[in-house]
């Protein structure tokens, strides 16, 4: 019975240390900010708004020319950003859309890549 406590606190607080972390994810989301904001409104950066990313057509901003690998990659059936989507981007957005115009190598780090996400996940444009 000790044991089975014991092996449940593990998991329990493994699973707690690994968890996405939107608070960790502004931080990493520094090295963004010079072509990208997550403030709906704000317009007329290098990249496009990422407000409301997260479930968002790809390649759907009216204002902002995408590259042809951002809009190639609706062909390749990715009509939405999902977590995942973005994660396999953000790992290395060359691979994930050759062509795109976004000269950022990608975040090897999954747990970065998943404090990112859950910050922009955190910021859609209803609620900004």
């Amino acid at each position: 019975m000790a044991r089975r406590v014991i092996v449940s606190m593990i998991v329990f607080y493994a699973t707690a240390a690994t968890a996405a972390d939107s608070q960790r994810g502004q931080v990493a989301f520094q090295k963004c900010y010079a072509c990208h904001s997550v403030q709906p409104d704000e317009t007329g950066l290098e990249g496009p708004n990422l407000a409301g990313v997260v479930g968002r057509a790809v390649a759907s901003l009216p204002d902002f020319a995408y590259s042809t690998g951002l809009k190639a990659l609706l062909a390749r059936g990715y009509p939405i950003w999902t977590e995942a989507a973005l994660d396999a981007f953000l790992t290395s957005p060359e691979d994930f859309a050759p062509g795109t115009a976004m000269t950022f190598v990608g975040m090897p780090d999954a747990k970065e890549r998943a404090d990112v996400i859950a910050y922009l996940a955190g910021h859609d444009a209803c609620r900004e």
